[in-house]
């Protein structure tokens, strides 16, 4: 077993001549348990958590604790998030840089 939850996670896709790393939520499953009932946008999170986990910023607490949260179903700890990517329908662009900047 891999020392971190983001190391036990992380597995790769072949396509053509590239490799590309990503983290699997059912690999990570194996160690938090059955996540199958979580909301989507917790499933994003969690992902995210995977990605960044490094000890400081993000913990394997962090991770255990979203990954619970059906069984709590309350938010008592902060999460460390940070988007790679914003997806949203915009049609000039103007109020998106607005929302953005704010």
């Amino acid at each position: 077993m891999s020392s971190t939850l983001r190391e036990a996670s992380k597995d790769t896709l072949q396509a053509k001549d590239k490799t590309y790393h990503y983290y699997s939520l059912p690999l990570a499953a194996k160690s938090l348990g059955d996540i199958t009932r979580l909301p989507k946008s917790l499933k994003v999170l969690l992902e995210n958590l995977l990605r960044w986990q490094d000890g400081n910023s993000v913990t394997e607490e962090d991770i255990h604790a979203l990954a619970g949260w059906l069984k709590n179903a309350h938010a008592d700890r902060e999460i460390a998030y940070r988007p790679a990517r914003v997806l949203m329908q915009d049609f000039t662009g103007v109020p998106a840089v607005v929302d953005l900047a704010a």
